[in-house]
């Protein structure tokens, strides 16, 4: 769900209602396996509280939520009304990753691919400092961006079709990189919507952030965290990903700090 874009997506907007069918709960289970275990491993066993910064409709979500308990918070209204109906325990706030405090802490804090909308440095910056400040100490934020400097190859190209209550769905994504001396890629959607014997389609962009693996390294040590990156083997092309794992030692920041990064970036 994108947080340091200028304006929402259409697929976060009036295409939301897509979601469901272009990205099913069920083709999280075996992510959310990774998660779980990285949860587990740093925490241990226990009924811990989980932060979900950028859920989108919760599909990463819903398969934890049996093992801990969670909230919330989406800049999408329409997408977190997917994730309210599939997340019924869970609790959901409105807001921007980079800028939330929703006044408690936390022993997990979960930035699914959400992250990848952070746009510059001083968006990763504000977005870390959110999760340092809804953790407690020896707690650990987990996040996974889909691509690294490194391991973008474009263009890369995706596409699938699903069916589900009468409804077609076909999409092709393409994935570009105009500018690759910037910190900024673009992806764009084509879905082809079949229903009730008429075709519609609709185009989406999408401009996300990418970074080199140090700089994720490097930005998360500022923050406080014990930086770890565990392979994270989910990619249908193969390519590498992986999961940062860092748990919270310190609190480095301040808010003349964040102001001195907004201004940078």
């Amino acid at each position: 769900m994108p947080e340091g874009s200028d304006s929402l997506p259409r697929l976060y907007g009036d295409l939301a209602h897509l979601w469901p069918l272009m990205s099913p709960p069920e083709d999280y289970a075996v992510e959310a396996s990774h998660w779980r275990g990285a949860l587990r491993r740093v925490l241990g066993p226990g009924r811990h509280h989980i932060l979900d910064l950028g859920c989108g409709g919760g599909h990463n979500l819903g398969h934890l939520t049996s093992d801990f308990d969670a909230a919330a918070v989406d800049l999408s209204e329409q997408m977190l009304a997917h994730s309210r109906r599939l997340n019924p325990s869970v609790t959901h706030h409105q807001g921007d990753m980079r800028t939330v405090r929703l006044g408690r802490t936390f022993d997990a804090v979960l930035i699914h691919d959400a992250i990848d909308y952070m746009l510059t440095e001083g968006d990763l910056r504000a977005t870390f400092a959110t999760a340092s400040a809804h953790l407690r100490e020896g707690g650990v934020l987990i996040a996974a961006p889909d691509h690294y400097r490194e391991t973008f190859e474009p263009p890369a190209v995706d596409e699938r079709t699903s069916t589900s209550d009468g409804m077609r769905l076909t999409y092709v994504e393409v994935s570009t990189d105009p500018d690759p001396s910037d910190t900024r890629i673009e992806t764009v959607y084509v879905f082809l919507v079949e229903e009730s014997g008429s075709l519609a389609v609709h185009v989406d962009r999408h401009v996300t952030g990418i970074f080199p693996l140090a700089i994720w390294e490097r930005l998360l040590s500022e923050a406080g965290f014990a930086p770890e990156r565990v392979d994270y083997p989910v990619a249908e092309d193969g390519r590498p990903m992986y999961l940062w794992v860092g748990v919270k030692t310190s609190v480095v920041f301040s808010e003349t700090h964040l102001a001195a990064g907004r201004q940078r970036y």
